[in-house]
């Protein structure tokens, strides 16, 4: 049986799809084709490349990528979720039917203000909530059919 496709959407792609694509991989890439993408391309954040550091996953090559590259291509995903803020999610385009959408906000890092240090002890603490809403989808049945 081939894996369900899943893409994580937000803005950039230089943060919270990029945590949440990186934590599906590491919990479950047996069982799902991760992917991520966002509305606009962007760079990724070096905050997040830090944070994600600091808990032994290797972001220094990530490639921010745009939503536009699966759209073109036609790729169908069983799940599209969003991780971005509910008026950036209303962005993401409307997949076939066949794909559930699911949406789980978190704060997004490239709008932190403080000290780096602050920047990255928030940037630290979004991650941490990526990764438990990873694997609570993943402990309530996330991706079965």
């Amino acid at each position: 049986m081939d894996p369900e496709r899943v893409l994580f959407v937000c803005i950039h792609n230089s943060a919270r799809s990029q945590m949440a694509e990186a934590f599906l991989r590491h919990y479950a890439g047996d069982r799902f084709e991760v992917h991520s993408a966002g509305i606009e391309a962007g760079r990724m954040n070096p905050v997040v490349v830090e944070a994600m550091r600091l808990r032994g996953f290797d972001l220094s090559r990530a490639e921010a990528k745009p939503l536009s590259r699966y759209l073109e291509a036609g790729t169908a995903f069983r799940y599209v979720i969003t991780v971005c803020d509910e008026t950036s999610a209303e962005r993401c385009p409307v997949f076939p039917a066949r794909t559930e959408r699911l949406h789980w906000s978190f704060a997004d890092p490239s709008a932190l203000a403080g000290t780096s240090e602050e920047k990255l002890q928030r940037t630290c603490e979004i991650r941490d909530e990526i990764e438990a809403r990873v694997r609570a989808w993943l402990g309530d049945g996330g991706g079965q059919s």
